[in-house]
């Protein structure tokens, strides 16, 4: 029985911990994109934002379908938001420009994402 309430204990514990994973995914990905100033410090190297970009929407792709997120709404939000992003980011920001490759960018990561949760929300029992 001990052990019974300590496994559900522990699955109770991971759930959260993906839950916060997710938010924190979401958040880190919405300042990025939606930031009045670039985020992220300037390394000198050419085209590694579209790195950022590509992590970024990964990220947020993986652990919403890790926590449940029903996918189609997941996926069809992050589509959106790549394209929205960089018409917000060239019309709205000023210091900011809007660039298709970053979406093609963000679009790989929701991909990218997409491919590794499926992989891994299909082996979990």
């Amino acid at each position: 029985m001990t052990s019974l309430v300590a496994a559900e204990t522990g699955s109770r514990v991971k759930v959260w911990v993906w839950r916060i994973a997710f938010l924190a995914a979401v958040l880190l990905q919405l300042y990025g994109v939606y930031a009045p100033r670039e985020a992220g410090p300037h390394v000198g190297l050419p085209q590694v934002d579209k790195l950022a970009h590509c992590f970024l929407f990964a990220a947020v792709a993986f652990t919403g379908w890790k926590v449940g997120v029903p996918v189609w709404w997941l996926l069809g939000a992050l589509v959106a938001n790549a394209v929205v992003s960089e018409l917000v980011q060239h019309w709205v920001l000023p210091q900011r420009d809007g660039d298709p490759f970053d979406a093609l960018a963000d679009l790989a990561g929701v991909a990218l994402g997409a491919w590794l949760g499926s992989r891994v929300v299909r082996r979990t029992p």
